[in-house]
């Protein structure tokens, strides 16, 4: 009996260290991937606009306070974000998909696609507002046309 006490101990003594072992693993490639990608950039991009916002509305408290808040998130909010965004990777994504496309925004292109992710972005949403706007007016068109 003791032993079989003692093998079940040690296995879900095992299986837990494991299981540990494997999300440290995952957090660490979640992290590299938002870093290599410029998705950190996006989320710290984010947290200055957030601080900008915050400053103006509250002008009576001091550049050094804002100053030390902000550095303060911007060191601890991103790792907090990537706590929160596990479970949902996890579902999607696994540590193998996260290594390769660690891999794939090592490669020149790869950089060249992480730099210019942004301005494609921003580009594409201009476009997007266009195209939304002439399907809106292609349908406004045909429903004035079936109700005549």
């Amino acid at each position: 009996m003791k032993k079989i006490i003692s093998f079940l101990t040690f296995t879900l003594l095992f299986i837990s260290i494991s299981f540990g072992q494997l999300d440290t693993n995952y957090k660490k490639s979640l992290k590299k991937m938002f870093e290599i990608t410029g998705t950190e950039e996006v989320y710290k991009t984010a947290i200055k606009q957030m601080f900008t916002m915050f400053r103006n509305q509250n002008s009576d408290i001091s550049a050094d306070i804002w100053d030390a808040l902000e550095k303060e998130f911007l060191k601890t909010s991103i790792d907090t974000l990537v706590d929160m965004l596990v479970p949902v990777y996890t579902k999607y994504m696994t540590q193998p998909d996260l290594e390769e496309i660690i891999k794939f925004y090592q490669t020149p292109v790869g950089q060249k696609y992480a730099k210019n992710t942004p301005l494609i972005t921003q580009e594409a949403m201009q476009i997007g507002e266009k195209w939304g706007m002439k399907i809106g007016q292609e349908i406004d068109k045909k429903l004035k046309e079936k109700k005549q």
